[in-house]
């Protein structure tokens, strides 16, 4: 058995709890970016897809950009659109979130970070998270580290040991065309699923969880 086929066996039992039937890993990609078309949403469309071919997988992406009309303005939870509420559930449900968003004004897009701020903050407890970005050069790619990590290590998730970067230059009409990148997609995901795996078996203290 090959690595690949290795990763993708382990990551497949891994959306079975002991007791319960094998389904397919609940994979949600959210994409910070304020436009479409958009290279922040076609790199995490192409980490979605890295790991739909890689193991059975259910993903869904939820775009920023077509939300944002639906939660902009509200200040609570119960104010946000019904569409934006189904997005909110669908995150604190997955299995892997695979997260995203342009650099500007060297951070995260600011409808990014309020969507997340709508996100109960013991529901990413123990989620694995796969993080990029993009941006306009290499400069900015201590986004990952400096801006994205912090923020879900104040969710208690459990955030993936090699993130995804590309700048303008790595696509062509708005599709990743940079073999480099695309290495990096195949070594993110590669590398995640057997940590997929273990945080599905981990049961979440909640000693932890609300301390």
């Amino acid at each position: 058995m090959s690595a690949v086929e290795l990763a993708a066996a382990t990551a497949a039992g891994a959306a079975a709890l002991p007791g319960e039937p094998l389904r397919p890993l609940r994979v949600v990609g959210v994409s910070g970016s304020l436009q479409e078309p958009s290279r922040t949403t076609a790199l995490v469309r192409t980490i979605l897809a890295g790991v739909a071919e890689r193991v059975a997988a259910e993903t869904e992406l939820v775009e920023v950009a077509a939300l944002g009309p639906g939660f902009a303005g509200a200040l609570r939870r119960e104010d946000v659109a019904p569409e934006v509420e189904q997005a909110l559930q669908a995150i604190e449900a997955a299995d892997l979130l695979v997260v995203a968003s342009p650099v500007y004004r060297a951070s995260f897009t600011g409808l990014f970070k309020h969507l997340f701020d709508f996100v109960g903050q013991y529901d990413l407890v123990g989620t694995p998270v796969l993080l990029a970005a993009t941006g306009g050069g290499e400069r900015h790619a201590l986004i990952i580290e400096h801006q994205l990590r912090p923020l879900f290590g104040f969710f208690q998730a459990l955030t993936l040991p090699i993130g995804v970067y590309a700048s303008n230059s790595d696509f062509t009409d708005y599709r990743l065309s940079s073999p480099e990148v695309a290495r990096r997609v195949v070594q993110a995901v590669d590398r995640s699923l057997p940590l997929v795996e273990q945080a599905a078996l981990v049961r979440r203290s909640e000693y932890v969880a609300t301390w």
